[in-house]
């Protein structure tokens, strides 16, 4: 098949999450799986400067946003001869210090900016030489190209216009603006209705989507269920009941390129499932990095996170005050709500044997914990998917998750599936269930081969991007 992508973030050339991660991941996979594959994405501060190969297509087009026509340059990466990323270049809109924000308060133009790479993302549908028959648009920020591919196929000789796969990564981002934004989609007033857009009196990009794909995808098949109720649905709930029958939960895949424990320059030395010695190693090299006793008898749970609610680190940091009183040591990377960030360094500074944090964001530290910690803690109030206790069971570390998304759908637990299991996993968004899972934690560390029955499984746990592009084919064809 012709497939384009169109995602506001593509790893390696942008991200600040998981939704960066999954697209770029997903495109090379598709592409590996035999398909032509093109991939739209803005082309952000520092991405020129990064590439060699990039080329500029040779020809402009012009967009109508409201009153204004706004021209952009169109540049290409060939990644393979059958991946090519394209990037929109426009400078007023995309060369920025951030993504959608900057120093914690979003851009003021962001209706306008995504607007725009919606509209860019719709046009090139129509006028790539790639002629795609999928186009698989990512989350919010180009949700509303699907009302512009509709529009453009009912209003003019579009005949055959390419089949429309919309994904939610996080039904909690969901770009709401105001009514008057609809102006800038240069639409008839009809189209903006409570079967589109309209959503409590404004504008809703991530509905749109939804509402005007021919197949709706999430990233895991429980927060496809999650998200049909009123108390994960977000105020859509009602929209996505009604389109229940094109909804699909597809688990994202790890890119075990990028995530594996044998040749990572990241990682102080290799290890595996047959030779798990490294990883005291790498335990001893974490340490050190946080400035915490070298111990390899004290087991380390770690964590890498947005420091947000949706993330329970509210949770977090009130188990830890409960449970740090025992043999053990506690290392986070992660950045987000400034209370958080502070709550946590009082934490460490608290217990400064016990608790190393770093705020901010390092993709090699990252590695390095996923590598040095024997438990990893995800104690999420709501996870679409997760990625990170994908890592975790790749690298031999015991995830400790809340029953919800696609933690529940990736991690066993002992509970659901004995000798198979891989990690720990507690049911209610409570400081005390989580306390209660930290000592399942420490009670497992101390049984040695039970522990090592957990690693086992967890390094044989297959979530390659190739089972997600089997689920995507059939998606691309429902």
């Amino acid at each position: 098949m012709r497939i384009l992508l169109a995602s506001s973030e593509v790893y390696p050339y942008s991200k600040t999450g998981g939704l960066g991660d999954a697209v770029g991941a997903l495109g090379k996979a598709l592409a590996a799986a035999g398909h032509r594959v093109g991939i739209i994405t803005p082309l952000y501060r520092g991405i020129r400067e990064q590439l060699i190969g990039l080329r500029r297509v040779d020809w402009e087009f012009d967009i109508p946003l409201g009153s204004k026509r706004i021209g952009a340059d169109l540049l290409a990466l060939d990644v393979s001869d059958r991946l090519t990323i394209y990037f929109i270049d426009k400078p007023i809109y995309f060369d920025r210090a951030g993504i959608y924000n900057e120093n914690g308060a979003d851009y003021s133009d962001n209706a306008e900016r995504f607007i725009f790479l919606s509209k860019c993302v719709a046009h090139l549908a129509h006028h790539l030489p790639l002629m795609p028959e999928v186009l698989h648009l990512h989350d919010w920020p180009v949700g509303i190209a699907a009302l512009m591919v509709q529009h453009e196929a009912k209003t003019s000789l579009w005949e055959n216009r390419p089949r429309i796969c919309f994904t939610i990564h996080n039904l909690a981002y969901q770009g709401v603006f105001p009514a008057d934004t609809f102006s800038l989609l240069n639409l008839p007033l009809g189209w903006h209705n409570p079967d589109t857009t309209e959503f409590y009196g404004k504008i809703n990009c991530l509905k749109a989507g939804i509402a005007c794909a021919d197949v709706v995808t999430t990233v895991s098949p429980r927060y496809a269920r999650e998200i049909t109720t009123q108390e994960y649905g977000a105020g859509l709930d009602g929209l996505l009941r009604k389109r229940q029958n094109v909804l699909n939960g597809i688990l994202n895949g790890v890119d075990y390129e990028e995530w594996n424990t044998t040749s990572n320059p990241h990682l102080a030395t290799a290890f595996s499932a047959d030779n798990v010695a490294g990883k005291v190693v790498c335990k001893s090299a974490l340490q050190q990095y946080f400035g915490l006793p070298i111990d390899p008898d004290a087991p380390i749970f770690g964590s890498v996170t947005r420091l947000a609610d949706q993330k329970g680190i509210d949770l977090l940091i009130g188990a830890l005050d409960e449970v740090l009183d025992a043999k053990m040591q506690f290392v986070l990377l992660g950045s987000g709500n400034r209370n958080y960030e502070q709550a946590l360094n009082e934490l460490s500074a608290k217990y400064a044997s016990k608790v190393g944090v770093k705020i901010g964001y390092d993709h090699g530290l990252a590695h390095q914990i996923e590598a040095g910690c024997d438990f990893f803690i995800m104690p999420s109030r709501f996870e679409p998917c997760g990625l990170n206790q994908l890592y975790s069971l790749r690298y031999g570390t015991v995830p400790i998750v809340r029953r919800t998304g696609g933690l529940d759908d990736t991690v066993i637990d002992a509970v659901d599936g004995g000798i198979a299991a891989n990690g720990i996993k507690f049911n209610d968004p409570t400081t005390a269930g989580l306390v209660k899972a930290i000592h399942k934690a420490l009670t497992l560390y101390d049984k040695k081969e039970l522990l090592n029955g957990y690693r086992a499984n967890g390094f044989a746990a297959d979530f390659s991007w190739a089972k997600a592009v089997a689920g995507y084919e059939l998606a691309y064809r429902w």
